[in-house]
């Protein structure tokens, strides 16, 4: 039976580039971090508010995915905030496109849009 989520797993095509937006930007907290020398990748496991979550690897060359337009697969990654407006304010002053906000029509709650180095959509749902 399953009990609850483990973690996400990220494959990035620049890992300096990711590595810094999910720590700098979004405030991910480093838990581990090693190069897996037989697989010319790095693992970088990251916590959010002290619990693992992310699992951000690198490779050598990865494919592109689709994200837009909508494609199958994992749609997005969806965070919780307390207030929506103080976010989307500090991801502009570090020069992140936020798409306007948006209210769902069946929670009423905002929500908003914008995107991680390789364009993998990320969702910020206010409380």
């Amino acid at each position: 039976m399953l009990k609850n989520v483990h973690h996400i797993a990220i494959i990035c095509s620049d890992y300096q580039k990711s590595k810094r937006f999910y720590t700098e930007v979004l405030g991910f907290e480093i838990i581990r971090e090693v190069y897996r020398h037989e697989r010319e990748s790095y693992k970088l496991d990251l916590a959010l508010n002290g619990n693992y979550v992310i699992e951000l690897f690198s490779f050598p060359a990865p494919p592109p995915r689709v994200s837009r337009p909508e494609a199958t697969g994992m749609r997005h990654l969806a965070f919780e905030v307390e207030n929506l407006d103080a976010v989307i304010k500090n991801l502009q002053s570090k020069n992140i496109i936020v798409e306007p906000v948006r209210v769902d029509e069946f929670t009423h709650k905002r929500f908003t849009f914008f995107a991680d180095p390789d364009d993998l959509p990320i969702e910020l749902c206010e409380q």
